[in-house]
């Protein structure tokens, strides 16, 4: 009787495949002598860097002092000369971008001002004229697509012929919780503001900075590394965004130099609001740049920031005192947690939504409806419930 040969081949490869054995090459998964060796070795390092750490800190800490202040003396007394130079500044209709357009203008410097709307720059443009700049241009523009970042730059070229500082400005915060909201269409808006809205003017500008040896200003805030609650994507954006400049810095290597100014609350459009209006009212989008911040503490940030750029600093912090809490995070977490979950947060009153400076809704937005938040954490916060693309709230 004769065999039908495909019952044979698959027999046949049956039986290859039984017969295949492991090759020899291929490592057991049992540990090696060396992952031992790096076991203990971590372990040794685990116990033994930081406390030898800390007792090489709290040694040098005096001397380091000492040079630090040397050197913020020697730099103030030899601080940049911004007169006839080219500043840069997003985000420069409102809020801490336009304080420091008037600040460079005192310094006598050229600007370059950009923003989303053009009405709102004009009288900031008057007024630095006013104060002392000598030429100001202003051009409308979205700093989270590419290509109008390379045309504001370009023109800011063709203009003055150089760019010696960017100020990177634009900013949208938000006070929600991330468990009551029913429509992420506005997550990427957040992030990209907060993050490529930097990132894009500074990889387009790069090419003429190291031309003159400028400087790249940076506005993050104290909530890259210390947790707010309400606030996760906007601490996320900023803690993304210091770490690519810290980078960028190393990169660089000191031909462009970066500022990254961190800040609290300080009473800007983000921490004041925005609107006036009741809850459950409904009212036509109040173009933000039209609400003015009151608050000195703007104009005193605005001046630190200034400052320290001319004096090549690499960070300014304001107010300072926030940075005790780093300390805490690091070397007490459980503290800092414990101390924010008793003082800040709160699950009463928690329709919050979205604030910022430096970015308005699209032109033709219809009326939406707003609520205003009232919890401890932000109670001067006033703020409009709604989403990007279709009328309803953004929280539950």
């Amino acid at each position: 009787m004769q065999e039908d040969p495909s019952v044979t081949m698959a027999a046949f490869n049956a039986t290859r495949v039984l017969t295949i054995h492991k090759p020899s090459c291929i490592s057991q998964p049992y540990p090696s002598l060396a992952d031992d060796d790096d076991g203990f070795i971590n372990s040794v390092l685990n116990w033994v860097v930081p406390p030898a750490s800390l007792v090489m800190l709290a040694c040098s800490w005096p001397a380091l002092c000492f040079i630090t202040t040397c050197e913020w003396l020697y730099n103030s007394f030899f601080s940049e000369n911004m007169e006839d130079k080219v500043v840069i500044i997003t985000g420069a209709s409102s809020g801490i971008g336009e304080q420091i357009a008037y600040e460079y203008a005192k310094r006598g410097a050229n600007l370059a001002l950009i923003a989303r709307r053009e009405n709102r720059l004009r009288g900031i443009a008057e007024k630095s004229r006013h104060i002392g700049a000598k030429h100001v241009m202003i051009m409308a523009a979205d700093v989270v697509k590419e290509d109008e970042c390379r045309r504001f730059v370009n023109e800011t070229v063709n203009f003055f012929g150089r760019v010696d500082h960017l100020v990177n400005t634009a900013t949208l915060g938000h006070t929600f919780y991330v468990e009551e909201v029913v429509d992420t269409s506005v997550f990427p808006h957040l992030l990209d503001i907060n993050f490529l809205g930097n990132v894009y003017p500074t990889f387009v500008a790069l090419p003429y900075l190291h031309q003159t040896n400028g400087r790249i200003i940076v506005n993050a805030a104290v909530e890259s590394w210390l947790p707010l609650p309400r606030m996760s994507l906007y601490a996320a954006a900023k803690a993304a965004l210091v770490n690519f400049y810290e980078t960028l810095r190393f990169e660089l290597n000191a031909e462009v130099g970066i500022t990254i100014a961190t800040h609290g609350w300080i009473g800007s459009e983000m921490s004041r609001g925005k609107f006036r209006v009741e809850e459950g009212a409904e009212m036509q989008w109040i173009e933000e740049r039209e609400v003015q911040a009151t608050s000195g503490l703007v104009e005193d940030y605005a001046k630190l920031i200034v400052a320290g750029a001319c004096r090549g600093d690499q960070y300014v912090k304001f107010p300072s005192w926030y940075d005790i809490f780093l300390l805490y995070r690091v070397f007490a977490p459980g503290v800092l947690n414990w101390t924010f979950r008793l003082l800040l947060a709160t699950h009463s009153g928690r329709r919050t939504s979205v604030v910022g400076t430096g970015r308005n809704m699209p032109e033709d937005s219809p009326p939406r409806k707003f609520l205003t938040g009232s919890n401890s954490f932000s109670q001067h916060v006033q703020c409009i419930c709604r989403n990007w693309n279709e009328k309803k709230p953004l929280v539950k």
